[in-house]
């Protein structure tokens, strides 16, 4: 009989809101319908979320998106991130890449009067970045992909980690779709591991990933 993984828990962020398995955390209506900013809009949830992390500050846009979903899952798990190595993969995916931070690094480059290609932006100019920030925070040391797709595949993440889960990699896998191109941005993160509610497979991925 093969073995069934669930999933535990999962966490949106898009549209102004940040929710947690479909209860909204924090939401932040614009001043004025047309003008969201996302760099007000993270560091506002950053802060009422309570999350402690003074680099976050310095990240790129995606990585703090990335980074803040997975941190409001990884709360609820209770890790012991001073002594512990947490056993939890990561498998995270978009369609625009780092793209964001691609053109900023692409203007430093272009701009011959003030040439200076600045280190701190051109760090993220791989979108893989992001699972780094995640991994250091919370000590996780088993596998991190990132993929990118044209589309949310939910059945690439189903196989991926249910892989990753039957052959004893990792204990748990976070994983999900975390995409940022300007304003832009939408990110969907969930954790499976053997026990849960909701059981691991495509149809309940995509349902997952609907929802708001």
């Amino acid at each position: 009989m093969t073995e069934t993984f669930h999933i535990k828990s999962y966490c949106h962020i898009k549209n102004q809101m940040v929710s947690l398995n479909g209860n909204v955390l924090f939401s932040e209506v614009p001043i004025t319908i047309g003008t969201e900013d996302f760099s007000t809009f993270i560091k506002n949830a950053y802060k009422f979320l309570q999350t402690d992390y003074s680099k976050f500050f310095k990240m790129d846009n995606l990585s703090k998106l990335a980074f803040l979903a997975a941190d409001v899952l990884l709360k609820k798990e209770n890790l012991n991130e001073e002594e512990e190595e947490n056993n939890i993969a990561l498998i995270f995916s978009n369609k625009a890449s780092s793209l964001d931070t691609d053109r900023k690094h692409q203007a430093a480059i272009e701009n011959d009067a003030e040439y200076f290609p600045s280190p701190a932006v051109f760090v993220y100019t791989l979108p893989n970045i992001c699972l780094g920030e995640i991994s250091i925070k919370h000590r996780l040391y088993s596998e991190n992909s990132f993929f990118i797709f044209d589309r949310f595949n939910a059945e690439h993440l189903q196989l991926y980690a249910n892989s990753l889960l039957r052959s004893g990699k990792a204990e748990k896998v976070l994983c999900g779709w975390v995409d940022l191109d300007e304003n832009s941005y939408e990110a969907f993160l969930y954790l499976v591991e053997k026990d849960g509610e909701i059981e691991h497979k495509t149809e309940e991925i995509t349902r997952l990933y609907n929802i708001l």
